[in-house]
């Protein structure tokens, strides 16, 4: 069996998950300044899905696929450190404000310019939560499509064995290739950096970031091939400008409300079976419950 052709689809967001009182601007939308930049967490568990994959099947790559600002080609290094072969960064000022219609099309523009066997992406990004682009990805590619992933059992290079997990249990299903897998939260985690992958990839850059080092970097490059990330702008996609950023956004967000819970008066219960009765019938007339 030849090697696979793996590209990992994978997003810079802002991390979400702790979220303090500088996290909103006045006028309702993230502040992004405030906020760390980070991988997005399950776009990892798909990493992790596609090294396993490289792991055990001989002559496998694996490249990563993103957009953002020139800095999202961190996540591009991360993944490098882990045992991905190289990545592929879409930064263009067309692209910004772009929902998961017009990322999806980004994506697929560019994955037209790609050879690949499987397109590995996690569920959702934590700032979304749409579960959308990978979906979508495979709709405007035309590929079968696995979702909820959450192992990827096996591959014998036209068909991918794969384990689901559902909201009532698990499913094992197959799917010919080349298809577009979305894999969970519940999946392994990512493994560690690898100490001489970092040594290996900690210079490597994109085109934005090359632009502001120094003339020293680009005599490493020359020395160093592999530390030059490719970058792709909207004309190097071959894509419909109209269909990219805010013009090919059609989701439009109205307002956004921050709520924050506010604790109220505790109660602390010894556990008698009389206080305990007491609770229940409480909660059930103030219809907290039941």
């Amino acid at each position: 069996m030849k090697g696979l052709k793996i590209v990992v689809l994978a997003k810079q967001v802002p991390d979400t998950r702790n979220v303090g009182k500088d996290a909103m601007k006045a006028d309702g939308t993230v502040n992004r300044a405030a906020l760390p930049a980070i991988f997005n967490p399950e776009d990892l568990n798909a990493l992790e899905q596609a090294l396993r994959l490289k792991d055990t099947i001989e002559g496998t790559t694996v490249h990563v696929l993103t957009m953002g600002p020139g800095r999202a080609a961190e996540i591009i290094r991360e993944a490098m450190y882990r045992g991905a072969d190289g990545g592929y960064l879409l930064s263009d000022r067309a692209f910004a404000g772009s929902d998961t219609l017009a990322t999806s099309y980004a994506l697929s523009c560019a994955l037209r310019n790609l050879e690949y066997d499987l397109i590995i992406c996690g569920r959702q990004a934590i700032d979304g939560d749409t579960a959308q682009v990978g979906p979508q990805v495979a709709e405007k590619l035309a590929l079968p499509q696995v979702t909820y992933a959450e192992e990827i059992q096996g591959c014998d290079g036209k068909i991918v064995t794969i384990k689901r997990r559902l909201e009532r249990g698990i499913e094992v299903a197959t799917c010919p290739m080349p298809c577009v897998v979305t894999v969970n939260g519940s999946a392994a985690p990512c493994r560690p950096r690898n100490a001489r992958f970092v040594m290996k990839y900690k210079n490597a850059k994109g085109t934005q970031e090359a632009q502001d080092a120094n003339e020293d970097y680009f005599a490493l490059v020359n020395e160093r091939p592999y530390l030059k990330l490719t970058e792709w702008s909207v004309n190097d996609i071959q894509s419909n400008p109209e269909d990219l950023g805010l013009s090919g956004s059609p989701t439009k967000v109205k307002n956004i409300e921050s709520v924050v819970f506010q604790a109220k008066e505790a109660k602390v219960l010894s556990g008698t079976d009389a206080e305990l009765d007491a609770m229940m019938k409480e909660l059930i007339t103030n219809h907290t419950i039941g």
